[in-house]
């Protein structure tokens, strides 16, 4: 069993920067092992995919945060991060850490971003 536990959200400024961690507990690499991803949820709308990083460490993400997010992984902490720069409002909503094990999904709680002025 793996729990998911993310961090980092907050209320920042148009053109502000925040950066999100999920930290996976249990034993074992998750991350390294299983690769993992980013989503999030604006009100209203259906959990979209923001980012993803491979077992390999290859990273792919979502047309509208291409040149502005970067996903990482630390493999010693067992934790991957979101580091988010020019934030527009269309970024806000909840963000939600992913992996998935043998076809089975594993989410955290979610972290609330809101990006206002």
């Amino acid at each position: 069993q793996v729990q998911l536990v993310e961090s980092g959200g907050g209320l920042v400024q148009p053109g502000g920067s925040l950066r999100l961690s999920c930290a996976a507990s249990g034993s074992g690499s998750f991350f390294t092992l299983y690769g993992g991803g980013w989503y999030r949820q604006a009100p209203g709308k259906q959990r979209e995919l923001v980012a993803t990083i491979t077992t390999g460490g290859s990273v792919n993400y979502v047309d509208s945060v291409k040149g502005r997010f970067t996903i990482s992984r630390d493999n010693a902490k067992n934790t991957i991060y979101l580091q988010m720069n020019s934030l527009n409002p269309d970024d806000t909503g909840v963000y939600y850490c992913n992996t998935r094990i043998y076809g089975s999904d594993y989410w955290g709680q979610g972290t609330q971003v809101t990006v206002s002025s």
